[in-house]
């Protein structure tokens, strides 16, 4: 069963940064694709960032010119730089493949608050 571990989360002011990083029990190019998802308090989780193995990315509306999501083959590792951090990116953050497989892992918190 394939595992996903998440981190890199925290607090940080508005207008921050942060970088999270996600790593697999399970190579990542057996996935057709990695992606980065959060839930807000309150809220359904959501999509924020997608990479597939060509190397295309895509973006919720709301994180465009702002995040950005990378991924390193050699180390099996997915990242999302995070910049011009706001309030309303409070979340737990997530990885997962993209599509989606039921397994998710234990998220990484990150607060965006002065």
């Amino acid at each position: 069963q394939v595992q996903f571990v998440e981190s890199g989360g925290g607090l940080v002011q508005p207008g921050g940064s942060l970088r999270l990083s996600c790593t697999s029990s399970r190579t990542f190019f057996r996935f057709p694709g990695m992606g980065w998802y959060r839930r807000a308090p309150g809220k359904q989780r959501e999509m924020v960032a997608t990479i597939r193995n060509g190397g295309s990315t895509n973006y919720a509306d709301s994180v465009k010119g702002r995040f950005t999501i990378s991924r390193d083959n050699a180390k099996n590792t997915v990242s999302l730089q995070m910049n011009s951090l706001k309030p309303e990116d409070t979340a737990v953050y997530y990885c997962n493949a993209a599509p989606v497989t039921p397994n998710w892992g234990q998220g990484t918190q990150v607060i965006v608050s002065s």
